[in-house]
């Protein structure tokens, strides 16, 4: 049987969200992401590309390519909110689908265009998704993976396009060679140094020529050029972990800094822990030091979310943990194993005090917003700003499904 695939990609999407949140937005420049100068650019709108700002790109390169530009450090709970009724809307209606990304799902329809025909079912699927969002998706169709990625790259702004069956390398071989996805800047610049410049001319190589050009990258290019990948669709599972991060604009070896900074994104997560319904079983720090190297460390618990105890958790793994003496970059904190359930007693470690305590403060941030209430041990962040004024205190909340090594 003939695998097909559906390539579902929501456009310029933290944009199009911070759209519906403040409609003055729209037709201008927007830019969101981290906004201190070693910030990057996680979205950004059609009219900002115009003036060549590109995801990933770091802020301070977009702000002299867009001057004028709006600049906005993100809600990722209002990205997870609506990425999370996108993802609910797929669930109801495909029989297999992949969440690839917050914006991205791929979806599994071999068959189906015997019965429904797969056109008009995505069709239908993109028209209730952005019935019941307001937020523009775009679609691509194909053979596999791959090619139905670039048919949605096509399709954008906005659009849906199919690469009919039989006519997937009259599609490929005009394209420009950066096309083919993962084909960085980097390398499609050393083919054109080399006067490579279209996929058609990638295929006319030889897997071995391409191989000793590029090496086990060429052999991936080279695969791609012919249409060659993947059709395997991962299903989705719900995510088991969450997670917050904070880079710093000036790499500190400050350790008691180091653990307030913790102790805020400790609090953080725990309250969304508790807004969610959820219990954690695993505590994980993150440790980036300013050589780049990454290192990680996780801890098992009983079942909890109070956040108490998952401070002196957090805060006991950095001690172990943390070198002291070394310039840290970004530190981070997990948790994972994450199971449903109210906030409960625990025999050893929590009384009912702290329980009523908990439920009061909560029950403050929710009326007032998380930022009106903290914890004590968190009255030293607000000189963050005044010891690193290009701190950014944006903390990027995610999911995580991956598993953490100790």
């Amino acid at each position: 049987m003939q695998p097909f695939i559906l390539h579902m990609d929501l456009d310029s999407f933290f944009v199009s969200v911070e759209r519906l949140l403040d409609p003055s937005l729209e037709g201008k420049p927007v830019i969101v992401g981290g906004t201190g100068n070693r910030g990057v650019v996680s979205s950004c709108s059609y009219e900002a590309r115009k003036f060549g700002v590109r995801s990933a790109m770091n802020f301070k390169k977009a702000r002299s390519l867009c001057p004028h530009g709006i600049y906005l450090p993100g809600h990722m709970k209002e990205y997870a909110h609506y990425s999370k009724i996108v993802t609910d809307i797929i669930a109801g209606r495909a029989p297999l689908f992949e969440k690839a990304s917050i914006d991205e799902f791929y979806i599994d329809l071999t068959g189906m265009d015997k019965y429904f025909g797969c056109w008009e079912w995505s069709t239908a699927l993109r028209k209730k998704i952005m019935e019941e969002t307001h937020l523009p998706i775009s679609f691509g169709l194909s053979v596999n993976k791959m090619l139905a990625k670039m048919a949605t790259n096509e399709a954008k702004p906005n659009g849906q396009f199919m690469i009919e069956l039989g006519k997937e390398q009259e599609f490929l071989d005009p394209l420009p060679v950066g096309k083919i996805p993962f084909c960085g800047e980097k390398t499609e610049s050393f083919l054109n140094e080399r006067g490579i410049y279209t996929i058609r001319q990638v295929r006319e190589f030889t897997r071995e020529a391409m191989e000793n050009l590029l090496g086990k990258n060429g052999v991936f290019l080279w695969e791609r050029a012919h249409g060659k990948a993947s059709v395997t669709v991962h299903p989705f599972h719900d995510p088991k972990g969450m997670s917050a991060e904070r880079t710093f604009s000036r790499d500190s070896s400050d350790a008691e800094w180091l653990k307030k900074a913790l102790v805020t994104l400790n609090e953080k997560l725990a309250f969304d822990l508790r807004s969610e319904g959820k219990l954690t079983r695993c505590v994980a720090i993150k440790i980036r030091y300013n050589d780049f190297s990454t290192h990680t460390k996780q801890i098992s618990i009983p079942p909890t979310s109070n956040s108490k105890l998952l401070m002196e958790k957090a805060l006991h793994l950095f001690n172990e943990f943390y070198t002291q003496g070394r310039k840290v970059r970004l530190i981070g904190l997990r948790f994972t194993n994450l199971e449903e359930g109210a906030y409960q007693v625990n025999l050893f470690d929590d009384t009912e005090k702290e329980i009523q305590l908990y439920k009061a403060i909560d029950a403050v941030k929710h009326k007032h917003g998380a930022a009106k209430l903290t914890l004590a041990q968190n009255m030293g962040m607000e000189n963050i700003k005044r010891n690193d004024p290009k701190a950014d205190l944006n903390k990027q909340v995610k999911r995580d499904s991956s598993k953490t090594s100790a």
